[in-house]
């Protein structure tokens, strides 16, 4: 039977494929500066996996349980790390947009786009590892 507590084990996976995959468009287009659709993949992939992120730590939020204890420390931690990760997928989202909408193309703009996808990326792991985390060694669904 379907429940609401489903939501969020249902998003999560979205997010994570949706920016790594966005992610590594990103760095293939560092090397091959040619290929003119690579960065259109990265930033389009980017914004919907920020959505996603949206939906994920929302359904988080309002349709998971509360854990006590050491899970409920773990579910904490993972709760922060979705929130840095979500702040960071907006940040580099309006970076990324100033580059394709308004035609802001500045080295300065481009390399602090990719630190902070590359740090979402590392963020979108941990906040992976810390839910799998919960599911697999504390046997609870999210």
């Amino acid at each position: 039977m379907f429940s609401l507590t489903h939501l969020h084990p249902m998003i999560v996976h979205f997010p994570i494929a949706l920016v790594t995959i966005g992610f590594l468009a990103e760095l293939l287009s560092v090397f091959i500066k040619k290929e003119t659709f690579l960065p259109k993949i990265s930033f389009t992939l980017l914004i919907v996996g920020m959505l996603t992120a949206i939906a994920a730590v929302l359904a988080g939020v309002f349709f998971t349980n509360e854990m006590s204890g050491e899970a409920g420390a773990v579910r904490s931690t993972h709760a922060l790390f979705a929130v840095i990760t979500l702040a960071l997928l907006v940040v580099t989202s309006i970076l990324k947009s100033l580059q394709y909408i308004n035609g802001i193309v500045s080295n300065s703009t481009k390399i602090m786009a990719f630190i902070f996808y590359l740090l979402a990326i590392i963020s979108v792991s941990i906040t992976g590892f810390l839910g799998g985390s919960l599911v697999y060694n504390y046997m609870m669904p999210l």
